[in-house]
């Protein structure tokens, strides 16, 4: 005989109640430890910046470590457990945290399916956070990044409340602001002599259904950093250390192809051309649509192969401790 609704009810309920009662495992606490220094390592971030995960047993609480710089994250007293809907912190007695752990917070509460994310301010990746040169794929490893790279222009959604214009997302209604962007509509595209100049402004009077997981992974903010999201830790990582490799090779590329471009000016001039009009003037190929959402298909199931590698490149370096791994806090 079938169960009724009521039934089944009582049964998800009790099912829920339990799942949230059990504590987090010790090996998502030592990922979320080495995920820090990992970031660390490959200059993702320095003293600043951070990552978080979203808290497998109860999806509206997040973990994230207190004010400390990543490289020296090592227990997990180091570890704070924040709620989803105000970043507030679970433990009323918490130490000092994040100042914009908003950011988190906030693309949590605005996407279920993200389970962890990355803030940084890369120096890579800034220059493409405050000129007209969109940050875009230009070779396989950084499919993971997307097409389309927005940036948040912070100053289209301060307050008069916000009395301090600092770039730092430390409300929740800046922290909105910046969720926003992962999944801009048409109208939040600003668009710079024809081309699409990526600056998120305000929300869209009818913003769209949101999606479970955001189209854009990876939203740059204007002179600060960048922001990007994972289905797990190991993705997020793997995003963050991507996004900043392909701003240099990027970077690298356009300065090459500009300096190509004016020589074939100057070798018009210094023949005597009565013009340098038609002189080639070539651009850098970006990956299509297509080629990075199939690189990152194909790349996503090997995911764990570098991050192996980063895991035991963190464990030989001294400065970097796990004691959650090591076992050596009980």
């Amino acid at each position: 005989m079938s169960s009724s609704p009521e039934t089944s009810n009582h049964a998800t309920t009790r099912e829920a109640l339990l799942k949230a009662s059990t504590p987090p495992s010790k090996h998502l606490f030592s990922t979320l430890i080495t995920a820090n220094h990992i970031l660390h390592h490959h200059n993702v971030v320095d003293a600043y910046g951070h990552i978080s995960v979203r808290n497998p047993q109860n999806p509206n609480t997040f973990f994230m470590s207190k004010s400390l710089a990543p490289a020296l994250i090592s227990s997990r007293a180091d570890i704070e457990e924040y709620h989803v809907s105000d970043a507030s912190p679970v433990n009323p007695n918490a130490p000092k945290g994040y100042q914009e752990r908003f950011i988190h917070s906030e693309i949590y509460k605005r996407y279920s399916d993200v389970h962890s994310v990355v803030h940084a301010h890369n120096e890579a990746v800034l220059p493409f956070s405050i000129g007209s040169v969109p940050l875009k794929p230009v070779y396989h490893m950084a499919g993971v990044i997307g097409t389309h790279v927005p940036v948040f222009e912070i100053s289209n959604h301060y307050k008069p409340s916000d009395h301090l214009h600092s770039f730092l997302v430390n409300n929740e209604h800046l922290g909105a602001g910046l969720a926003a962007g992962f999944h801009p509509t048409t109208s939040q595209f600003a668009k710079v002599g024809g081309l699409i100049k990526n600056y998120i402004t305000a929300a869209a009077s009818s913003p769209p259904a949101e999606p479970a997981f955001p189209p854009c992974p990876v939203v740059l903010m204007r002179g600060h950093g960048f922001t990007n999201v994972g289905a797990t830790i190991e993705d997020a990582v793997f995003r963050a250390i991507f996004t900043c490799k392909n701003a240099q090779i990027q970077a690298t590329s356009l300065l090459m192809q500009s300096t190509f471009n004016l020589g074939a000016i100057a070798r018009q001039f210094g023949a005597k051309q009565e013009s340098t009009e038609q002189a080639p003037q070539e651009g850098i190929k970006f990956l299509s649509e297509r080629e990075a959402g199939d690189s990152w298909t194909q790349m996503q199931g090997t995911v764990e192969r570098p991050w192996g590698l980063w895991c035991e490149e963190v464990r030989s370096v001294g400065l970097y401790r796990n004691e959650v791994r090591d076992g050596s806090e009980s």
